[in-house]
């Protein structure tokens, strides 16, 4: 994925978390029913919330062949001792 490409992706995600989160799209969610034992709204924001991390590692995500073509090591670095 070109880099404008991935910057353009997380403006784009930025902006639909920002609508996501905002006061009254979560006024919609704000009523009293439960699900799973769970209120509805908390249901929401916890799932959006993952949908939004998901998307955040999907979009910046990177595998041993794109670092590859980068030039860079994917794997973390060997923790060192003290």
């Amino acid at each position: 994925m070109r880099a404008g490409l991935r910057g353009e992706r997380l403006v784009a995600l930025f902006i639909l978390a920002a609508v996501a989160f905002h006061p009254p799209i979560l006024n919609l969610f704000a009523v009293d029913s439960a699900v799973f034992g769970l209120p509805l709204l908390y249901l929401y924001v916890f799932a959006a919330w993952a949908v939004v991390i998901a998307l955040i590692a999907l979009i910046t995500g990177t595998t041993e062949e794109t670092a590859a073509e980068r030039g860079v090591d994917a794997k973390p670095a060997p923790e060192r001792e003290v």
